[in-house]
């Protein structure tokens, strides 16, 4: 874990993989009290804006060169294949597992998961692309560094 006082909302990257926690709330339930199957996205959105939030704080310099070669960049969606496996119920703990799986030019493809202790919920493939100026750009070399995407 991250000593910085973010870790605990952001999670923490161990072993190449980010891991964060949350709660489900009410808001997050359909009328039959499982988690709403949309609202997994956005618990997965979180897993993944902090992991690079988290290589962000961890690769300061690597992030500034990255911006410096491409200004403005942003990661967005291009493509998911969900598994839904389990579902899940108010006030439970879950876990948002992240991990990249493959670089190519200018997009990434992230593993993630949401458990429950050791039960698998769901389980995705998320195909990001790299952006700058509107347009797919191939991701800087700092960032393929930062998220040791070389070694994937």
């Amino acid at each position: 874990m991250t000593n910085s006082p973010a870790a605990p909302l952001d999670g923490a990257i161990r072993d190449g993989r980010h891991y964060m926690r949350i709660r489900v709330y009410y808001e997050d339930t359909d009328f039959t009290g499982l988690v709403y199957h949309a609202n997994y996205l956005r618990f997965m959105e979180r897993g993944r804006s902090n992991y690079l939030r988290l290589l962000g704080a961890d690769q300061r310099a690597l992030f500034d060169e990255a911006e410096s070669e491409a200004p403005g960049f942003a990661f967005v969606v291009r493509s998911m294949q969900i598994e839904f496996l389990k579902p899940a119920h108010m006030d439970e703990v879950l876990d948002i597992v992240t991990r990249p799986l493959e670089v190519r030019g200018a997009s990434i493809t992230l593993h993630q998961e949401v458990r429950r202790g050791d039960t698998l919920l769901l389980d995705a493939k998320v195909k990001v692309a790299f952006v700058s100026g509107g347009q797919a750009r191939p991701i800087p070399k700092a960032l393929r560094v930062a998220m040791k995407a070389d070694q994937v």
